[in-house]
């Protein structure tokens, strides 16, 4: 019988459930920070996490669920900390608050090296990914709703279009950004990419 300060013995399956998950994810996520992605099998993952290869596949058919599993993670995330990070920033108008996400961005990813792993070497699936570039989730979306409500623009086909075609030219650009041999050549790619989106968004 189990008594008052006593716990079972064995978790609830959900809970349990929950927990492998959460192993597996971020095994997959050491590796990602210190490994080639040539090197990261779910063999190895499983092994990173303590678990059999039979563990792993209960809750994931392959690499890449597992690898997206971890990038819509971040992405909420991300989600989550751009308003604190925006706190305190002069947010007068379009090309700041564009810079300021884009600064937020590359800061997050400098962070997250499992994240920038995945995210700069395209190994999120098209399915994961296309829920983040769409114009109204991720960072497109947090651009959206300033321009709408702050700048006073119509929601439209025309300006979802011009925000996913800016994300995707963003995606590409801080890809080469950070294959650059040092950091003030990154920063002078981050600081000609916010020039070309800020044109390309905010002028009139």
């Amino acid at each position: 019988m189990i008594g008052p300060g006593t716990s079972p013995r064995r978790k609830p399956v959900q809970e349990r459930s929950q927990e492998t998950v959460q192993q597996i994810v971020a095994a997959a996520s050491g590796l990602l920070e210190r490994c080639p992605l040539a090197e990261i099998t779910t063999v190895r993952i499983a092994r990173e996490a303590g678990l059999s290869i039979g563990a792993l596949y209960r809750f994931f058919p392959d690499k890449q669920a597992i690898y997206d599993a971890i990038a819509v993670r971040r992405v909420e995330e991300f989600r989550e900390m751009v308003p604190r990070s925006l706190d305190g920033c002069d947010l007068s108008d379009g090309p700041s608050f564009l810079n300021a996400v884009i600064d937020a961005y590359i800061s997050f990813l400098d962070r997250h090296p499992d994240f920038r792993t995945l995210a700069l070497s395209r190994q999120i699936s098209p399915a994961a990914r296309e829920g983040q570039v769409q114009p109204d989730s991720g960072a497109p979306g947090m651009v959206r709703s300033f321009m709408i409500g702050e700048l006073g623009l119509l929601a439209s086909p025309e300006l979802n279009r011009k925000l996913r075609i800016a994300a995707e030219a963003g995606e590409h650009l801080i890809a080469y950004a950070y294959q650059q041999p040092g950091e003030a050549a990154r920063r002078a790619v981050i600081s000609e990419l916010k020039t070309l989106l800020t044109g390309y968004l905010f002028s009139s």
